[in-house]
């Protein structure tokens, strides 16, 4: 999604890496999001003045895709952009229909010829909601199954698979637009995200949470590094507890919305910043499923070195130098005394690190072809 919920940059980056990486491989690409009415904002506002198609607008514009996009109304006809029926013709024709963790589901646009891919950027979660909750995570009617996940299937990985097979993925990055960036302007290590994303599951004897449970384990760390340490976190004002302990701890606090809002501005942050400090949710680390973030992506390719938790990435991307795994509080103290000890050295590995592993081009000229698709 890239409207649904509005003005997040860092999410709306996440699709667009798709859009503009398969474009820059030849591919004629259109973006489609289907919204539920209630997600209209404000509420009970026409679909075309919407809050919504506004900043869905203003993206696609921004990124040259102006006759590219269409936002489309679940459960009726109504539309925004490209038309109703230009959509249902244009599915019709493709090659692929990319389903982002299936949110078209339901919206008849999977029902051509097209080979429908379906492509989880929620790893471990999609699957045990799916196997163990059972909650119908729109697997079905697709051909092809991505993940960003890239231990699932694998030997030692207990994440299911749902009785599918798994094409694995790091998350693409389009280098144009994120080359590397002159000398940060900020002081501090930073990180862009939600304190609470959803429900957490309890399977086996494990809970599978959410980035409150991760951070909540690394409360200390800012007593043990001079480094400075920037959250830029959406948490709710009840969390009155944990925002306290954040403070007295010495997290540094920003709202998202102040500095990611766009796309543009969730690039500035990233840019300006010393390095990235990652804090995955407790779901990723726990289930060991190999999950590497989008953003943490988009801070190598500016030439930021990553400070990130052990999620099992590290068996698929080099790590030691511009990318760093930790496992505790401790551990990610030595990890940014290294970075700070030669930062040149590690900013140079993090762009390396993203031209050989992360480019879209690779990332997903490699997935197209184990799907099958022909450009």
């Amino acid at each position: 999604m890239i409207c649904s919920q509005p003005n997040q940059g860092g999410a709306t980056w996440a699709v667009l890496q798709f859009v503009l990486g398969l474009r820059r491989l030849g591919w004629e690409v259109y973006f489609v999001e289907l919204i539920d009415p209630a997600a209209v904002q404000p509420a009970g506002a026409k679909l075309d003045l919407s809050v919504n198609a506004a900043y869905l607008a203003a993206t696609m514009s921004g990124f040259g895709l102006e006759q590219r996009w269409s936002l489309l109304s679940r459960g009726t006809r109504e539309s925004v952009g490209l038309s109703r029926s230009r959509i249902d013709e244009l599915c019709r024709d493709a090659d692929m229909v990319l389903d982002i963790s299936g949110t078209l589901a339901g919206g008849d646009l999977l029902d051509g010829t097209a080979t429908n891919v379906y492509v989880d950027l929620d790893p471990a979660f999609t699957q045990l909601w799916q196997e163990v909750e059972g909650i119908d995570m729109h697997l079905a009617g697709h051909d092809r199954f991505v993940t960003v996940g890239m231990a699932i299937g694998q030997p030692g990985c207990a994440v299911p698979t749902c009785g599918r097979e798994w094409i694995t993925i790091p998350p693409p990055v389009v280098l144009e637009e994120w080359p590397a960036a002159d000398a940060p302007t900020r002081s501090e290590m930073t990180t862009v995200g939600h304190w609470r994303g959803y429900g957490s599951i309890d399977h086996g004897g494990v809970l599978y949470g959410q980035r409150a449970h991760s951070l909540r384990r690394l409360m200390q760390l800012p007593s043990l590094t001079d480094q400075p340490l920037l959250l830029a976190l959406a948490i709710h004002p009840d969390e009155r507890a944990d925002i306290a302990a954040l403070a007295t701890s010495g997290w540094r606090l920003v709202e998202p919305a102040t500095v990611a809002a766009s796309p543009e501005d969730y690039r500035s942050f990233v840019r300006e910043s010393r390095a990235e400090l990652g804090v995955p949710k407790s779901g990723y680390v726990e289930s060991a499923c190999g999950w590497f973030s989008d953003r943490s992506a988009c801070y190598l390719a500016s030439g930021r070195p990553v400070v990130v938790q052990e999620t099992g990435f590290s068996d698929y991307l080099p790590s030691g130098t511009g990318l760093l795994a930790y496992s505790d509080a401790a551990g990610a103290a030595q990890c940014i005394a290294r970075v700070n000890a030669d930062y040149p050295a590690h900013s140079a590995a993090a762009r390396r690190i993203a031209e050989q592993h992360l480019d879209s081009d690779l990332v997903l000229g490699r997935m197209v072809d184990l799907v099958g698709g022909g450009a």
